[in-house]
């Protein structure tokens, strides 16, 4: 058998010059070649100027290590923008298109997100929560019963398709982490209020678990950013908008004003990546819209859930007593809002839904052409 030599590893005559005592080989005897010392010679001596906020990756993304490529050449680990040897070995990643990931907003909202970072253990006034009714603490332990469990959906999503992004869309890969933080701090908030104030952890049921399973279980990342962001989360950030007039103390309002300012970030990056992918490859629409078609049905079977829905009617009333006057009302014109949102974001990502979808908009009270002018 042929014995074949190591390649040899010499100092470039460009180091070796600058720095003439540098040794060939360390310590152990290993050959040394300090190429590294040579710099990155396109780049080397550009400075990024930190703005009002610091240096912020918005700052960084001078020169060429801004540019984010539609269709990377390697599917590597590597830094975007470093020289990257020939032997570096490919991670597999399958989403390798700008379009599978990107939004134009994805940067901003990372560091808005690293910002607003917040503690459901500190931030929140636990000390200050008050006893309650019983009729109106078992319906906010219900709801946060169900909270606690959707919201973590939200975080196993995009740990499940973030290792299969292409590294070279890492400020993508960035934010989805925040919104891993995100999504888990919300579970946590909403078991801590279950059990906060002698309640407890009450009802879950198998129609939530549906539409949970039809997010997780989309066959692309841009099916179930839609199924997740336009819809899923989309109706969570209504529901948190209405926290002024569910919470029935100070403390549920805070925690409803947290959460929603993580949700917003979300929805924002989810409905401008589904436009950036549709811009890109109009064929990607047709996969969208069957991935909703199945979703929205599983929002309206959620939207019916005899737990979720009449806590929050009760907590809409202000208690058991007024809740067919007043809860079931308030709840409809939740729902209304909650839909037409939708439909609306639809209209903002380029997939227009209102001729497709299943929904009987005349019961919702929705008007078709008032929705289509948003995305005129």
């Amino acid at each position: 058998m042929a014995i074949h030599e190591p390649e040899e590893i010499s100092i470039p005559a460009e180091v070796r010059e600058k720095y003439p005592s540098l040794p060939e080989q360390n310590p152990a005897g290993a050959r040394l070649d300090w190429a590294w010392l040579a710099g990155h010679q396109s780049e080397w001596g550009i400075h990024p100027k930190p703005s009002a906020r610091g240096l912020t990756m918005m700052d960084i993304a001078v020169g060429s290590y801004g540019d984010i490529p539609e269709h990377p050449v390697h599917r590597a680990m590597a830094a975007r923008g470093s020289d990257m040897s020939g032997d570096t070995p490919d991670m597999g990643y399958i989403l390798n298109a700008k379009s599978d990931v990107w939004a134009d907003n994805v940067t901003e909202l990372y560091e808005e997100a690293v910002a607003r970072q917040w503690s459901a253990t500190r931030d929140i006034p636990w000390t200050e929560l008050q006893e309650l009714p019983s009729d109106l603490e078992h319906a906010m332990c219900q709801l946060c019963t169900t909270l606690s469990e959707i919201e973590m959906i939200a975080s196993d999503l995009p740990a499940k398709w973030m290792w299969r992004m292409n590294h070279d869309f890492l400020e993508a890969k960035m934010f989805l982490c925040t919104q891993i933080m995100d999504e888990a701090r919300h579970s946590e908030v909403f078991r801590k209020r279950a059990l906060a104030n002698g309640g407890g952890l009450l009802k879950s049921r198998g129609g939530t678990e549906t539409l949970l399973r039809t997010i997780l279980e989309a066959k692309t990342y841009t099916q179930a950013t839609a199924l997740l962001h336009l819809l899923g989360e989309g109706f969570i950030l209504d529901l948190f908008r209405q926290g002024e007039a569910i919470a029935p103390t100070e403390v549920e309002k805070k925690i409803f004003r947290m959460t929603m300012q993580d949700e917003a970030r979300h929805v924002a990056y989810g409905t401008l990546h589904i436009r950036h992918a549709v811009e890109n490859d109009p064929d990607v629409a047709e996969e969208i819209h069957e991935a909703l078609d199945h979703g929205e049905g599983a929002m309206v079977a959620l939207g019916r859930n005899p737990d979720m829905s009449t806590a929050l009617a009760l907590l809409l009333a202000g208690g058991a007593e007024h809740v067919e006057e007043k809860g079931f009302p308030l709840q409809k014109r939740l729902a209304k809002n909650q839909f037409s949102s939708y439909l609306a974001r639809c209209e903002r990502a380029g997939i227009s839904r209102v001729e497709r979808t299943s929904l009987d908009l005349d019961e919702l009270g929705i008007d078709a052409e008032s929705i289509k002018a948003v995305g005129g």
